[in-house]
């Protein structure tokens, strides 16, 4: 048996790695993230071995360096995926998503007398809770719990 070790994706040359995105949540990602409408190389990597986490998703866009805002949204349902900027295949930046204090435009609302329910309106809410992550409607201060979290 070869001792040498392998990529299990390709290293990226410019752009973004997510990373440790459990298995179960990578497409979760990849939609919140928009990642169907991005004209650059995308590679997607489903189900692979993990220390942490026993499997594991991995996203690598190149050439796109999303703006912290939209990726710290992946902390709703991903909270522990890491980030990696990467420039002449070098990480020049490595962190961990964190919650935002406001979430706009993401969630729906569990309450169907709602405003944002029944109105073309965005959604809106505010994060009560970061580490049980409990947010509250804007428009009508229904409580959400993580667990209930349903993305548009």
């Amino acid at each position: 048996m070869d001792n040498n070790k392998e990529l299990a994706v390709a290293a990226l040359c410019n752009g973004t790695v997510i990373d440790h995105i459990p298995t179960d949540l990578l497409f979760k990602v990849v939609s919140l993230l928009d990642i169907e409408n991005i004209s650059s190389s995308v590679t997607i990597g489903y189900n692979l071995d993990s220390k942490k986490l026993g499997k594991k998703g991995i996203l690598k866009v190149a050439d796109v360096y999303f703006p912290e805002e939209k990726l710290n949204r992946l902390a709703l349902i991903a909270p522990n995926v890491n980030v990696n900027i990467i420039k002449d295949y070098k990480v020049v930046k490595k962190y961990k998503v964190t919650l935002p204090d406001d979430v706009i435009g993401i969630v729906k609302c569990n309450n169907p007398k709602c405003i944002t329910n029944n109105e073309p309106m965005v959604t809106h809410f505010h994060m009560e809770d970061k580490d049980s992550v409990i947010l509250r409607c804007h428009y009508c201060e229904r409580t959400v719990l993580k667990d209930d979290i349903v993305l548009k």
